[in-house]
C-alpha cells in the first residue's frame, strides 16, 4: 500500500528486495547495526515472525523515516500492532514524517481488526515521547528487562 499526504510525502511498505534502502534511517535508532546487508538479513529473519517495514519519503523522494512493526495477539492486549522501530533522519525531524507513519500504522491496525497499537520507548527519548503522547498514546505500564 502506498499513500501520499498533502505534504507530498509518500509512504510505502518495503518488501524484502528493497529493505537495505532503510539502513541509514534504522541506524539512527539502532547504532549497533553497522552493515546494510546484515541489517537486511536481520529484517528478513524478523519477517518470518510477521515484522513489516513501512517508510516515508520526503518531497525529493529521499527515504527519511521508518516504522517497523508486527501484528501480535497476547492476553493483556488482545490483537494489536506492536511498533518495534520508529526512526527519522535528524535532518528530517520535526517535519511530520514519524507522525504520518504513526497514522498509517493506526489505519493498518484498524484494517486488521486490532484493538490498538503498542510500543516501548527508551526513557531518555523525550522528543519521541512528546510525539507519542500527542498521537494519542498513553503510558499504561513500565517495561522491565534484565540480562541473563
Amino acid at each position: 500500500m502506498t499513500t501520499s499526504d498533502t505534504f507530498t510525502r509518500t509512504i510505502a511498505e518495503l518488501d524484502g528486495g528493497d529493505t537495505a534502502l532503510a539502513f541509514d534511517v534504522m541506524r539512527e535508532l539502532r547504532p549497533h547495526l553497522t552493515d546494510a546487508d546484515e541489517f537486511a538479513e536481520l529484517v528478513r529473519a524478523q519477517r518470518r515472525e510477521g515484522y513489516r517495514l513501512v517508510v516515508a519519503f520526503d518531497e525529493k523522494d529521499r527515504l527519511v523515516s521508518l516504522a517497523g512493526f508486527r501484528h501480535m495477539t497476547n492476553l493483556y492486549a488482545g490483537p494489536h500492532l506492536y511498533i518495534d522501530d520508529l526512526s527519522t533522519l535528524p535532518s528530517a525531524r520535526g517535519q511530520g514524517h514519524a507522525g504520518a507513519l504513526l497514522r498509517w500504522v493506526d489505519d493498518e491496525a484498524r484494517r486488521l481488526g486490532c484493538a490498538g497499537v503498542h510500543l516501548d520507548s527508551g526513557t531518555p527519548r523525550h522528543d519521541a515521547h512528546r510525539l507519542y503522547l500527542a498521537s494519542g498514546f498513553v503510558i499504561p505500564a513500565f517495561h522491565f528487562a534484565k540480562s541473563v
